[in-house]
Order: C-alpha cells, then structure tokens, then sequence
C-alpha cells in the first residue's frame, strides 16, 4: 500500500495529473455553454410546478374535507421524521433560508436537513482517515483526535456556509437586474396595465439578464392569483429575496392596494432612489480602490520600476569597474 501511496506521491505524476485535470477542466468550461440547455426555460418550468402546488393548496383550503397533502416518503424524510430533525435544526427558519437560495420544495428541506446531519461525521471519517494513512508516524494520537474534532466542527458548519453561499449569489443577481426591472414595472403600470400583468411581462423580459428575479416574479404572478390575501403574495416576495430595496417596493405596492394610492408615482421614486443607491455603491468602491491598491503597487510595480530606473545605470557602473 505504501509503495502505490509512495508511486502516488512522486512530484513527476502529480504534474502529470494536474496537467490533466487543468486540460479537463478547460475543456469542460469551453464545452459547458455549448451543451447547457435553456437555463430560463428550465426555472420557469419549476415555477409553474409550484404554482399548481399553490392552485392544489388552495383548492385544499377551499374544501377541507378533501384537503391535499404531498408527502414524500424517500428515505431522506423517514430519518428527518425519525430523529425529528425538524426540532432540532429549526426547519422553519430553514425553510426560509431555502427559499431564498431558490430551493422550495418539501424535498430540498429534507435532503438539506439529511445532509446537516451526515456531513459532521463524514468530515470527521474523512479527516480521521487521511491523518491515519498518511501522518500515522508523524503526529501522535491526542493531534489526530483534535484534527477529527475540529473536522467534526467544520462538517457542523459546511451545509450552512454553501447556503449562505448560495443565497448571496442569488441575491447579488436579483440586485443586479432590480433597478431595470423597477424600470419596467414603472413602464407597465403608467400603459394601464394592472400590476399582476406587468410582473408576469416584466418576469419575461428581464429573464435574460437575471434568471432568479423573473422566477421571483412569475412566482410572486402565482401567487397573487391564487392567495386569497394579495399582501401576503408581496410579503413573501420580500421574504423570499431578503433584499432592502425589494422591501420597500413590496411596502409601496401593500400601501397602493390597501390605500388606493397611485403606484406609477411610488413606482418612479422608488426606481430613482435604487439608482442613486447604486450609484453610491459604485462610488464607494471607486473610493476604497487607491488603498486596496497600495500594497500590490509596492510589491509589484515599484520593483520593476526601480529595476527599469536603475538598471541602465548598474550595468553602466559594472563595465566601468571591469
């Protein structure tokens, strides 16, 4: 075993395998575009799969006697209910979290409440193993067991980390694509056009440049034709997004329905507040930019430009003393 570890480890193969793996991954990221299908397409089809949930919902609560529920009986839900991981990792909050990372199934909640609990000890096997193959001689066991716990603490953490991690490039694309959609919207609802089918046009049209917020939206559409209570449709677009900029929207269109107030006028000062808001941002990145840049300059430009300086006169003083 340890002459194919040994064989493994040469300097030379592992080049070879990191060479194969770049060439592998280059070609994958050139070949990927060309292969992947439409990715708006394939979202919107998921939402129009929960909008006949939310039709199936309401026809539930319309008639209780024949009320519909969907349970999935694979083996992630039978260890959820087995050990009630719903008590103990918050599924509530969970759910939310889900939500706004674009995960809203039942299914995705037990897969992810599954996978809090197995990846712990999986880092913790992983970590325990690697330590007794390959530094066994090296690090006596009280080191080991510290570096299984510490993989034990890490696996805790993982799943929460990649769902943050998920959440923030979902939300980083909503942001992007809101100030034009707001746009839209303002452009829709000055036509005449009532707000359910300005969302649902304004969900098509800004599909090419974010494809999480036109799904947003052709869900918030469902909603609203099937929730008896439309604030509840623009409270949990809000909630769904998690976005400031999407709440004081979903604020105005609550405050326009419930007081008739003219949204056009809402609409158009909200969109210029969100485009001065981004200005602001662009401006305070373009101000932090001079110190970030400070220490590459001195490591990287003024070098090479003492060496350009310099060089000429070195050399000069190097033939004078031959």
């Amino acid at each position: 075993m340890y002459d194919v570890l040994d064989s493994l480890l040469d300097p030379q193969r592992l080049i070879i395998l990191l060479i194969a793996v770049a060439v592998f991954a280059t070609i994958l990221t050139v070949a990927a575009p060309m292969v992947e299908g439409d990715k708006l397409r394939g979202r919107l089809k998921l939402v129009a799969g929960e909008r006949e949930r939310l039709r199936a919902q309401h026809k539930a609560n319309l008639q209780p006697e024949a009320r519909l529920r969907e349970k999935s009986k694979g083996l992630t839900t039978q260890i959820v209910e087995a050990l009630n991981l719903r008590k103990l990792f918050e599924a509530e909050g969970t759910r939310d979290k889900l939500r706004q990372a674009g995960l809203r199934t039942e299914r995705h909640l037990m897969i992810y409440l599954t996978i809090r609990l197995v990846t712990p000890f999986v880092t913790g096997l992983v970590v325990f193993i690697y330590t007794s193959v390959f530094y066994s001689d090296h690090i006596p066991p009280q080191m080991r067991l510290a570096a299984v716990f510490i993989g034990l603490i890490a696996g805790v953490y993982f799943p929460s980390l990649m769902l943050s991690n998920l959440i923030t490039r979902r939300q980083k694309s909503i942001k992007h694509a809101w100030s034009d959609a707001l746009d839209l919207l303002l452009i829709c609802v000055e036509s005449g056009m009532g707000i359910e089918p300005a969302m649902q046009r304004v969900s098509r049209e800004i599909g090419s440049q974010s494809v999480p917020l036109a799904e947003e939206l052709t869900l918030t559409h469902a909603e609203l034709s099937y929730l008896p209570e439309r604030r509840k449709a623009f409270e949990n677009l809000a909630k769904r997004t998690g976005l400031p900029t999407v709440k004081a929207v979903v604020a105005s269109l609550i405050q326009s329905e419930r007081y008739g107030t003219p949204l056009g006028q809402a609409l158009r000062v909200l969109a210029q507040e969100n485009r001065d808001a981004r200005m602001q941002e662009a401006e305070r990145k373009a101000a932090a930019l001079p110190p970030k840049l400070t220490v590459p300059m001195i490591l990287f430009f003024l070098p090479v430009i003492f060496v350009i300086i310099l060089g000429p006169s070195a050399i000069l003083v190097l033939e004078l003393r031959k």
